[in-house]
């Protein structure tokens, strides 16, 4: 050890990785839209479904349950769906 300490006199040791910044204060801007360009088809997406009365649409999960852990809301995993769908993350139903 006292080895090592004499060696390295205080620099850094060479050949090993350096660590990051443990000053940043964030690891994503501080707005994530800011990372979506303004064609991208999500921004479509949203304000559609954004539009929609989902209650009236038959969706469950629209009201919170009063016990359990709580789900999530149906709006952004409908977003999720067809943005996915958009984008051929997932593929229409076969003889559809």
């Amino acid at each position: 050890m006292l080895m090592i300490l004499l060696l390295n006199r205080g620099e850094a040791m060479q050949g090993f990785v350096q660590g990051a910044d443990r000053q940043q204060t964030t690891l994503l801007p501080e707005c994530l839209d800011d990372w979506v360009g303004e064609s991208n088809p999500i921004r479509a997406v949203d304000v559609f479904v954004d539009a929609l009365e989902l209650r009236d649409l038959g969706f469950d999960g629209v009201d919170p349950a009063a016990t359990g852990r709580p789900a999530y809301h149906p709006s952004p995993m409908l977003k999720l769906y067809i943005y996915g769908y958009l984008t051929g993350a997932i593929e229409p139903a076969a003889g559809a």
